[in-house]
């Protein structure tokens, strides 16, 4: 098994290291410690202390915190509980007509607006762009990815975290509340 270098990975997460030790790396199995590696990594670069559990996102991270298991920016603001949609926390930027996604989009390439709708996901603390998404009119916002945290801590990395929490979408319920 290869055993990579923190240095080396954090070129890699840069977009900075040599294509050939790319490619070794992307090729070799990995090392046992390479999660651990990256998340070290990550968490030198954010502006909060609660520890990464899971990054999702260069920007994105579900940390343990005070409030649980939540989506944090790297900035450190809080998108709330992991198991509900952080977008529908967010800042939402929406293109849904021809002079607003004609600034994205030129001539042919443009979508039809009376089908589409340009999402941007912006960070409330940072005003960072965190996602874009094309979609139907409609169409709720994606949730890209509810981790199953226990069984991936318990099952891959042999350490089970100190709490366990269902795994279950809370999107709805969350949405459900804003009617009351």
């Amino acid at each position: 098994m290869a055993e990579f270098h923190k240095a080396d990975i954090e070129k890699l997460i840069d977009g900075v290291l040599p294509w050939p030790a790319t490619q070794d790396m992307l090729k070799s199995p990995k090392d046992g410690d390479r999660f651990d590696k990256y998340v070290e990594i990550m968490q030198a670069r954010v502006k909060f202390e609660d520890p990464i559990l899971l990054p999702l996102t260069p920007s994105l991270f579900i940390v343990s915190s005070d409030e649980g298991r939540v989506v944090k920016c790297g900035c450190g603001h809080s998108f709330g509980d992991y198991r509900v949609n952080w977008k529908l926390s967010s800042l939402i930027r929406v293109r849904d007509d021809e002079a607003s996604i004609s600034e994205v989009y030129k001539d042919r390439e443009m979508p039809d607006p009376a089908w589409t709708q340009i999402r941007e996901y912006i960070c409330g603390g940072c005003g960072n762009q965190l996602e874009v998404e094309a979609v139907p009119r409609g169409c709720p916002p994606d949730f890209d990815f509810l981790p199953n945290l226990d069984a991936f801590y318990s099952e891959w990395l042999g350490r089970p975290l100190p709490d366990t929490v269902a795994m279950e979408d809370k999107t709805l319920e969350k949405i459900a509340e804003w009617s009351r």
